[in-house]
Order: C-alpha cells, then structure tokens, then sequence
C-alpha cells in the first residue's frame, strides 16, 4: 500500500443554496479540508478544482477563486478540471498524477457547483450538451433522462419489467438520507411513493419518474491529498489501493448501452489493480443519476450477473445493514448532485467511512470501500478503491 492519501477534508450541505454563491462555497471548503488535515495554506503545493459549469455560473474560469480561502494561496497553481458529471473524480485524478510525478507532496482538490438559481429547463438544456449532439432527440424538455430512457428500455427489453426494484433503489436512497446531515433531501419517501406515477411523481421522460432521477443542487466539497510519507505523519490517512479511468464512445449507436462496458471495464481494471474482488468491499458510494444507473452498476461491479441487478435491491444485499452496502449517503438520488462535487464528496465520505468518522452514516468495521463516478452517457467511468493507511 503506497502512494498518495487522502488526509483531511471538507463537505458543505448539498441543495438549493440561495445567497450562496460558488466562490463561497469554494472558500468554505477548502478552507475545512486544510483545517481537517492540519495542512497550512502555505504547504499546499498544487490546487485543482472540479467544475462542470457550461453556463451554470456566470462565473466561468473558477481556478483562481480557491485562492480565496487564503492569502498565502496566492501563486500556487491551481487549474480547473472538467469532465462532465465526472469533473471532481477528474481532478482527484489530476491531483494523484502530480503526486505520483513528483511535482507535489500536497494537493488541494475542491469541487463545486452552483445550479439551482437557473430555470429547470435551462439547467437541463446545459447538461444534456455533455451527451452527442448528434442524438438530436435528446432535447432541454426531458434532458439526460431521455438518454437514460432508451437505456431504461433497453434493458427492460432483454431482460424483463424492472419497475419494483428500480423504486426499491429510490426508496433506499431516500431512507439513507435521512442520515447524512449534508444530503439535499432527508426524507423517506417510501417504496409506494416511487413505485407510482402520480402528481407529485411525475413522468420526467420515457418510464423514468422523478423518483428516478437524482438532484439539481448546490454544494461543494474538498479532500486534501498528500504524498504517503506526508500521509504516514498525519492522524488520519486513507490510500488508493486502486484507481482507474475508463472512456468509451460518446455516440450511444456505437455501444451496448445495457451491457455498461465503460463502467464495467473500469471496476474489472481497479478489482485488478487492488487484488480485490467485489465481495471483498465493505462499502460503495456510486453513481445513481438515475435509478436504472445504479441497478447497472450492480452488474458492473460483479455483484450480481447480467440481467440480474435487482436480485441485489430485492434481497436486501445493498441496504445499510446488507452484505454491501450502496450509496448510504442517499447517493446522487437523494444526497444531490452539485456536478463538480460529486466525485470529490464520493471521494471524503469514503474517507471518512473508512476512518471511523462518518458519524450516523458510519457503516461498522468499514475496511475497505468503493467510488464509481460516471460523466455523460457513462463514457466515462472513474473508480477508486480505498483503504485505511493511518
């Protein structure tokens, strides 16, 4: 076990944020993730930033609001990464690769997103201009969730009706929020609620319901990283027993979309690269932007066969108190789904699983857990495999 660590971190609430803006949140994180890891702004050798943005903010090229946190920022580097809804997995990569280089021993890694100021329809029209252009029907009107209808279909198609175990998976999403202090809607719904369309559930596009689809929210998050014998000095420090990075075609014509080859690909390379297997995992934070994302996630990871995701849902495997925990954070359906935080909020709340300190989320004897962060139509897939080092 070496290489670079997570050791300090930094989360904000994530929802509808009003007068809040994304420098603030910005500020306020990077600001607790130096303090978590007992880092100086002055010992920070590089700064990377994970933000979508693509209209969201009229603030475009964000690097240099980090260096608002603290004078002694000023002249660090610091960059902007973005990569759809993987942005903040893209800069926790960013800041491993300098590390492993040699160009850092200390890397502050903060994403953010400010979205819900905009119209509905506006924030849709933005996000869907991550998918191909040239799937013309993928419009503002039903956005990402109709990429992920034909998805939807498709797998309903080989492998039957999936309605009970897709409203399981929104259901358990939303009982795990309740938990977590910083989730965008800590509320149980139920299984009755999102099993049915009715006024407050409505169809959003194709069979997927609201109940399906994750959240616009604001928030921000930060992890501090640091060269592992920085990290061994620390009091806390979670290593990356793997990490791997996958893309695939964006044109969705020119892949099995049920089959999630992207995401699968990339779990077979970490389990690899951990000398792990699926069921040697204690915990997974992963990407739920729609229910049917999850359920495919299952097979990605090997939990369960092709075809047969809802076998983990429709027995329990996957609930707080099952063989493998999912997304007891409440995922990207409940916890929300600020773009550029997402990967990096994935990334502190499996550190601080790992280090005993997730509070009510906390998922006992947790030794070894789990990320898997998509961007697009799932080209692309990022997975971390994490460990307790310190």
């Amino acid at each position: 076990m070496s290489g670079p660590c997570i050791v300090g971190w930094g989360h904000t609430a994530f929802g509808k944020l009003a007068g809040t803006s994304l420098e603030d949140m910005i500020v306020e994180v990077a600001r607790q993730a130096m303090e978590d890891a007992e880092v100086a702004p002055s010992e920070i050798d590089e700064i990377v930033l994970g933000n979508f943005n693509a209209g969201l903010d009229e603030q475009d090229f964000p690097s240099s609001l980090v260096l608002q946190a603290h004078p002694d920022l000023r002249f660090k580097p610091a960059t902007r990464v973005e990569n759809a809804c993987a942005s903040g997995s893209a800069a926790v990569y960013q800041g491993l690769k300098s590390i492993r280089a040699g160009d850092a021993r200390i890397v502050l890694v903060v994403g953010a997103e400010k979205m819900t100021h905009l119209p509905g329809t506006t924030v849709r029209d933005i996000l869907v201009r991550a998918s191909y252009r040239k799937d013309e029907h993928y419009t503002a009107e039903g956005g990402f969730a109709e990429a992920w209808a034909d998805i939807q279909n498709e797998y309903v198609r080989l492998h039957g009706p999936q309605d009970d175990a897709l409203a399981r998976i929104a259901a358990k999403n939303h009982y795990n929020a309740t938990f977590n202090p910083w989730a965008h809607i800590r509320k149980d719904l139920g299984f009755e609620f999102c099993r049915h369309v009715s006024e407050r559930n409505p169809i959003v596009a194709g069979p997927i319901k609201r109940s399906d689809s994750s959240l616009v929210s604001d928030g921000a998050a930060a992890i501090i990283l640091a060269s592992e014998d920085v990290a061994r000095s620390k009091h806390k420090a979670v290593a990356f027993r793997a990490a791997a990075h996958v893309s695939d075609f964006m044109p969705t014509a020119r892949r099995d979309m049920p089959a999630f080859e992207c995401t699968a690909t990339a779990w077979s390379r970490a389990f690899e690269r951990a000398g792990a297997i699926v069921h040697d995992l204690d915990f997974a934070e992963v990407h739920d932007c729609f229910t049917i994302a999850e359920l495919l996630q299952y097979e990605a990871m090997g939990l369960t066969p092709k075809g047969k995701g809802a076998t983990a849902i429709d027995e329990g495997w996957v609930l707080r108190d099952g063989r493998l925990p999912i997304n007891v954070s409440g995922g990207l359906k409940a916890k929300g789904h600020p773009i550029g935080a997402t990967g990096v909020s994935m990334h502190a709340l499996a550190a601080m699983q790992l280090t005993g300190t997730a509070g009510s989320l906390q998922v006992p004897g947790a030794g070894l857990g789990a990320i898997s962060n998509l961007g697009g139509s799932a080209c692309v897939t990022y997975v971390s495999i994490l460990e307790r080092l310190v």
